[in-house]
């Protein structure tokens, strides 16, 4: 069978599903299973053809019913690599008990990859630099940069899922061998670099201590952020309220006709 005929098959139109799937995983957000219903709903048109039997579909279910969690971006591929196990389950090359014992492992080891790489690493650094871009001028390129990183996302979930689909487990062993968490590393010293220029673009000519007060607000909200004494969003409100009114406070302590809040 051709790549086309088992893309249009009955199983290819299923995992399509499943794929298409993966992008409302979130949306059932619990605090008992967190991702465990958006899970069950991703993975349902695979399981009713993976399994034909009513008693093989429940047990199947039952297997995804608890609880679940992993990086957003990861589960196309973790949704992969279940229905690759399922498959084996149904054609009794493993047994039924063995992605029990290894899921909720892979599951958190992926969701830690994906909080440093991705929320930590690469969402950061396109922030960053689509900051510095439009406090430069530009308009077109963020756009592109931010377009680019989208497409870049999707390819990701696709290669994943498909990777997942074909290999089951054994994929893992290729997302070894790509290093994320070094290069998560090496794209935070890039963040580090793009910070400074950023600053150094916010820096408003003359005015040296309103820059230094400001930057010195930043980094004692990011102190407290890391021990959450506070809620942050009002850690942020606080700090932005501050560098709002520090010039009127400012112009207040000088003796000069306050001009109001700017």
């Amino acid at each position: 069978m051709s790549l086309r005929e088992q893309f249009w098959s009955e199983r290819g139109k299923a995992y399509l599903s499943c794929f298409l799937r993966t992008y409302l995983v979130g949306a059932s957000m619990n605090p008992r299973g967190l991702m465990s219903v958006g899970l069950l709903y991703a993975m349902q048109p695979g399981l009713w053809i993976i399994h034909r039997e009513p008693k093989a579909r429940e047990q199947a279910l039952k297997r995804y019913a608890r609880h679940f969690s992993s990086h957003p971006f990861w589960v196309p591929c973790l949704v992969g690599i279940f229905l690759a196990v399922e498959a084996d389950i149904a054609g009794r090359r493993l047994p039924p008990d063995a992605l029990e014992k290894v899921k909720n492992t892979t599951s958190y080891t992926l969701s830690a990859i994906g909080d440093s790489v991705f929320a930590g690493s690469l969402l950061i650094f396109w922030v960053l630099f689509t900051s510095c871009l439009l406090l430069l001028g530009q308009r077109a390129l963020p756009f592109t940069l931010g377009l680019l990183f989208f497409l870049g996302l999707q390819a990701f979930r696709v290669y994943t899922f498909l990777g997942g689909i074909r290999r089951g487990f054994s994929f893992l062993s290729e997302l070894k061998r790509w290093d994320l968490i070094n290069w998560g590393r090496r794209i935070k010293f890039a963040n580090a670099a793009l910070l400074l220029c950023l600053w150094a673009q916010l820096f408003p000519a003359g005015d040296a201590q309103t820059w230094v007060w400001g930057m010195g607000a930043l980094a004692l909200a990011g102190v407290i952020s890391l021990r959450p004494v506070l809620p942050r969003w009002l850690v942020a409100g606080v700090v932005f309220a501050a560098l709002s009114a520090l010039p009127w406070l400012m112009q207040r302590a000088s003796g000069l006709p306050p001009l109001g809040m700017p």
